[in-house]
């Protein structure tokens, strides 16, 4: 770029780095508040108050920024890793019967060379899926062996590795229905039972879970997943756990989650925080950033106060890897560290909302 007179007069008036660069003028996220917490790190809170782990979740081409890498595996930190992407169907069985593991066992040899637990994220879900999956007009008979083929392949490549596996993704509309899919619509609910059995053929000791948003609070689609779990169990199909994705907007954070985790537990059944992001509407402001804070502190808390809520694992950790800003316009600023961006002064700082965080898992009061 050629630098005009204008240009070049402008960028006198900037501070200058350590660099030599000059500093492009404060953005609005300079006022906002940081952390102020001094702890051990998330993983070694959770621990200590009697939790399997605190982790996060992570996507292949993210893995080489070596900063981001450098406090992602950091074990006091983070002692759990789910895959964003690539253990999904699209990335692991990407033509019938042709599987590949590359990119998954990328994340899996990260988990095990820093001692992390592993969550598998997942084996049957209608999005992400390759279009052979969909495309073929399969009768209920071929469908079911694909199913079969492919979480067990799946689940079985990876066994003594997984703590977890999401084994079925998002199977309810927020209404209760079962959604309306390929599997639904060629095996009815049946597709369910026939992942869950191969998944367990395939790895005896792996934790099998449902994993579905809007099940995280009391209401009719949390109602409608305890009774497809009592179904299961009635029908002695494999289930021990429940995902609870936690997408949430801040100040929207609902007050059930409680006595909605105790409903599972009742069930006989573990579960946890999956996928916890809390996004606001831009622009952030430090009265958003402290709501955010006592919703992260909120959402934690209900965890630490149910045992059979085993563990918590944010969509990420950092925003500038959200999946987020792409999917809700104008809403953003969801993890509990902020980007690393020179030009909006951002350096993987932690925000307040990692103060929530750190509150709850000590089992203070915020």
């Amino acid at each position: 770029m050629t630098l005009t007179p204008a240009l070049l007069a402008f960028a006198a008036c900037l501070p200058v780095l350590a660099n030599g660069l000059p500093q492009a003028a404060s953005s609005a996220s300079t006022a906002l508040p940081t952390s102020t917490a001094v702890v051990p790190g998330l993983n070694d809170l959770a621990i200590s108050a009697g939790k399997r782990y605190f982790g996060s979740a992570t996507d292949n081409p993210e893995l080489n920024d070596t900063t981001y890498t450098s406090i992602l595996e950091n074990y006091a930190m983070f002692g759990q890793i789910t895959p964003g992407n690539s253990m999904k169907w699209y990335a692991t069985e990407p033509e019938p019967g042709v599987f590949t593991f590359t990119a998954g066992n990328v994340i899996a040899d990260l988990a095990k060379s820093n001692g992390m637990v592993l969550r598998g994220h997942n084996c049957v879900w209608y999005e992400e899926l390759p279009d052979w999956v969909t495309a073929n007009n399969y009768n209920a008979t071929e469908l079911a062996a694909i199913v079969a083929n492919h979480t067990g392949t799946l689940v079985g490549y990876y066994a003594g590795q997984m703590y977890a596996w999401d084994v079925i993704n998002e199977p309810l509309n927020d209404n209760g229905t079962m959604r309306e899919d390929v599997f639904y619509d060629t095996l009815g609910d049946s597709y369910i039972s026939i992942a869950l059995k191969a998944a367990r053929a395939a790895d005896p000791n792996v934790k099998l879970y449902i994993n579905d948003y809007n099940i995280e609070y009391v209401g009719t689609k949390s109602t409608a997943m305890q009774n497809l779990i009592k179904q299961l169990q009635a029908d002695d199909v494999p289930i021990d756990g429940v995902g609870l994705e936690s997408h949430f907007i801040v100040g929207e954070v609902p007050t059930t989650i409680v006595e909605n985790m105790q409903a599972f537990a009742a069930l006989g059944l573990e579960f946890a925080i999956t996928e916890l992001d809390i996004r606001m509407e831009l622009p952030a402001t430090a009265d958003l950033y402290e709501q955010q804070k006592t919703d992260y502190y909120t959402v934690v808390s209900a965890c630490m106060q149910v045992e059979q809520c085993v563990g918590i694992t944010v969509w990420d950790w950092t925003d500038k890897y959200s999946w987020v800003p792409s999917t809700f316009p104008g809403y953003g600023d969801a993890c509990p560290w902020d980007s690393n961006d020179m030009l909006a002064h951002q350096n993987y700082e932690r925000k307040p909302a990692f103060d929530g965080i750190a509150i709850a898992l000590q089992g203070q009061s915020i």
